[in-house]
């Protein structure tokens, strides 16, 4: 797997216009952040060697070189998730490419239940923590050599990147939220008894993806920073039911506010 990921590498530092440190990963409904990017260079999925291919609507599949105002920014316009049927290995392994690329810094996006009942549709989380329920561990097997075998956990999304979003979140008046993100398998959504479940066990939202990703990242040292979007909510008495196109729907109607706190956080951080 690693010859396959430094394959990858070279293969796109051959294209690459540029050499970002920042890197973006958009997901579900939040692909439109893209339209806030100076493309300079857009790569599908399915023409880079090695690379797995996105199968859920909503997420286009390319790999974006470009600027995010005068800095330059690499993103993922559709991730990878383990329902697919993926491995963890091959869910993972763009961030481990972009670790080979020279990222420093990785800004992850979800949609996500909400069973914090201070949340509401539509509020942006601010990921401090998470939760980490998938079956399999995107560690399990040999170490890759970008970190140690038993990385610490303690603190995973960087703080200082937390504060930046905070005084950003203040200056232009957005609403932010704070909380635990818990990541489940899918792709079936939650129960109600599972909600109830995930909010015992110190979960604020649940989603589908990004706790692989992050953990990947935090093993070679990227800076991490997460927010999701509230898309539905897993309250007692405010559960109903739910669809992919809703929260993609829901996604959309809230994602200027997070691509205006990313967008300023790259500004003042690249």
């Amino acid at each position: 797997m690693y010859d396959k990921i430094k394959e990858t590498a070279a293969w796109l530092q051959e294209r690459m216009p540029a050499h970002p440190t920042t890197a973006i990963v958009l997901g579900t409904g939040l692909g439109r952040l893209a339209e806030e990017i100076s493309v300079t260079l857009a790569i599908e999925y399915k023409e880079i060697p090695n690379f797995p291919v996105s199968t859920v609507e909503g997420h286009t599949g390319r790999l974006i070189f470009g600027k995010l105002g005068q800095h330059d920014i690499l993103a993922m316009q559709g991730r990878f998730h383990f329902y697919e049927g993926y491995s963890m290995k091959e869910v993972t392994f763009p961030i481990r490419v972009m670790y080979e690329l020279g990222i420093k810094t990785l800004f992850v996006s979800n949609a996500a239940g909400g069973m914090n009942p201070d949340f509401e549709i539509g509020d942006l989380m601010i990921i401090t923590d998470h939760i980490n329920l998938f079956p399999e561990h995107p560690l399990h097997g040999p170490n890759f050599p970008t970190g140690p075998r038993f990385p610490d956990m303690h603190q995973v999304y960087d703080k200082a990147l937390i504060r930046e979003a905070e005084v950003i979140a203040a200056e232009k008046g957005i609403k932010v939220q704070h909380g635990v993100y818990v990541g489940t398998q899918g792709p079936t959504f939650e129960t109600p008894a599972e909600y109830k479940m995930f909010r015992i066990l110190g979960g604020d939202a649940v989603g589908m993806s990004t706790v692989p990703e992050v953990i990947v990242a935090h093993h070679c040292g990227i800076r991490v920073f997460g927010v999701s979007i509230i898309t539905d909510l897993g309250v007692e008495g405010k559960i109903v039911e739910v669809s992919h196109e809703e929260v993609q729907k829901a996604a959309n109607a809230v994602q200027p506010l997070m691509a205006g706190i990313m967008r300023e956080m790259i500004n003042r951080n690249a």
